[in-house]
């Protein structure tokens, strides 16, 4: 099916399946929208970074391939924090009746950004899974949770 502009529907095709060259990919719409084959189309279109928008919107499978063929894999978890970081402000200066200019929020959020990175990377490095930042971000939250319970006297 063909619009007349060179656009072209693929029935039942997503558009990672297509095998489209990018330097960049952004999955941002579904969950599981990039699966294996998907995967594999990105690396050989010579894609280097695929940064996530979407609540996992690559299959396990999928990513296990990607970490191992592109240079950047930014998890959604990571990628996503600026939204919910600048909600969470928001919230944080309506409940205490504040107003912060954009430059303000710019900053607050600039700081919490920096350290999402910088402790997933690190937790990375510490584990010896370098650059491996969905793995460090996952092992860190788990161990801001497990060093919690331990201050509560709970193993």
């Amino acid at each position: 099916m063909s619009d007349g502009d060179g656009l072209e529907y693929h029935t039942g095709k997503s558009v990672w399946e297509l095998g489209l060259t990018c330097d960049v990919a952004l999955p941002c719409a579904t969950q599981n929208e990039i699966q294996l084959e998907g995967a594999k189309n990105l690396a050989a279109g010579g894609c280097w970074c695929v940064a996530e928008g979407a609540n996992m919107p690559t299959t396990n499978e999928a990513v296990d391939y990607l970490k191992t063929k592109v240079d950047i894999y930014i998890p959604a978890k990571a990628a996503n924090a600026g939204g919910v970081a600048t909600s969470a402000l928001e919230m944080a200066q309506n409940s205490a009746r504040l107003f912060w200019s954009s430059e303000e929020v710019d900053e607050k959020l600039k700081g919490i950004m920096t350290n999402i990175f910088a402790t997933a990377y690190k937790t990375a490095q510490d584990f010896d899974r370098p650059w491996d930042l969905q793995f460090g971000a996952n092992a860190a939250g788990f161990l801001k949770v497990y060093k919690a319970y331990k201050s509560h006297g709970i193993s």
